[in-house]
């Protein structure tokens, strides 16, 4: 009889690791799911903000412009537009300056990465040189005024 008893509480045993590890199995399966379900989502945490660069002008071998759409973290239809400024050191280009276009957040994700969102990115090889952004705002808006900038020693200042 002792043996009939040791046997049914080792397999009662055995039934609840099984049970506890199967548990513990889908909950962490549930957990990469669920974390990577959320990875892309706003306000992911750690997760950088989408980014398209929307233009790019190289003047000679001073100076590279490049726009950026970032995409808002807390707001799926909001981007704000990054101008960054690099020169030539050592045969690569560095950035030496950085702007926000219009306020953080003020523009619309996907005018801002459709066709037609650049409509004036002029800039002249002068010193200081002149740079004006106009964007689209939306197709029934149309674009937004001039920013006008102007670029010293690698540097962005309001023009």
């Amino acid at each position: 009889m002792s043996q009939i008893c040791d046997h049914q509480r080792n397999q009662n045993r055995t039934r609840t690791r099984t049970r506890r590890a199967a548990i513990a199995a889908v909950t962490v399966l549930m957990a990469c799911v669920l974390g990577a379900a959320g990875a892309g989502t706003a306000g992911a945490g750690t997760a950088a903000p989408q980014t398209r660069q929307i233009a790019s002008s190289v003047l000679g071998s001073d100076y590279k412009f490049t726009l950026t759409a970032v995409r808002s973290d807390s707001d799926e239809y909001a981007a704000s537009v990054r101008l960054q400024v690099f020169t030539q050191t050592g045969g690569a280009w560095k950035e030496s300056d950085r702007v926000t276009v219009g306020d953080v957040d003020g523009w619309f994700w996907y005018p801002l990465t459709g066709s037609g969102a650049v409509c004036e990115f002029a800039t002249a090889g002068t010193e200081p040189a002149p740079l004006t952004v106009s964007l689209l705002v939306t197709p029934s808006i149309g674009c937004s005024e001039p920013a006008h900038y102007v670029v010293k020693d690698g540097r962005v200042f309001a023009g």
